[in-house]
């Protein structure tokens, strides 16, 4: 983890590191005590009933998904490699707390894409890397109801401060921590919302969104 300004060459830096590096936590330390569960639902509209519309509001929605372009860039901007298979991307989170910034990284380890008569669901799972200031896993789907023809933004997640964390941050996560948290998930819906009414593609290396592409990093 490294805390403080960072530029273009600290992220490509840091975002080649997360290469090789292993999860910072074990699965089955989940628990009850000293974890926090998470699940925040958004609905971002309706289209017709039924599966997805082609170029519909569903379809928009996961390109956003995709490309973790639903970032609120005030609370955190994601750094990854132009062209990285989703499936085992790693991804830098430049994370913001009031006077700090945190370089931390994640995985993608699991992508989730089915359908049954009731609903089509897609999305993606990121854990945490060695390094990052907390530990856990966050899960985000997009799903179509198709009688109701509703679409809703789902994140799921758990995750705990980092037991070996500096006691000046934990004496702050205490402060702004949790609250960042709550404010990023209600963020990521509402420009998940605004980004969907239009999808634009890039053209090239640089900001989009809440994301950064990195083009190349080699």
């Amino acid at each position: 983890m490294r805390v403080g300004w960072a530029g273009r060459s600290d992220v490509v830096a840091a975002l080649r590191s997360l290469r090789g590096r292993e999860l910072n936590y074990e699965p089955a330390e989940v628990g009850p005590d000293g974890w926090v569960f998470d699940v925040h639902r958004r609905v971002l509209g309706h289209e017709a009933a039924g599966p997805p519309e082609d170029g519909g509001l569903w379809s928009r929605a996961r390109e956003v998904v995709e490309e973790y372009g639903f970032t609120p860039p005030e609370v955190v901007r994601g750094h990854y490699a132009r062209g990285s298979a989703l499936l085992g991307r790693d991804v830098l989170l430049e994370a913001r707390l009031p006077g700090l910034r945190f370089l931390m990284g994640v995985r993608i380890t699991a992508v989730r894409d089915d359908a049954d008569d009731a609903r089509t669901t897609w999305g993606w799972s990121y854990e945490t890397l060695r390094g990052h200031l907390e530990r856990g896993r966050v899960d985000y789907e997009l799903v179509k109801h198709h009688g109701s023809g509703e679409v809703e933004f789902v994140a799921r997640g758990y995750s705990q401060l980092h037991p070996r964390a500096p006691w000046w941050m934990r004496f702050g996560w205490r402060w702004v921590g949790r609250s960042t948290q709550l404010r990023f998930y209600r963020r990521a819906g509402e420009q998940l919302v605004r980004h969907s009414e239009v999808v634009e593609v890039p053209s090239g290396g640089g900001r989009r969104r809440g994301v950064v592409v990195l083009d190349p990093v080699s």
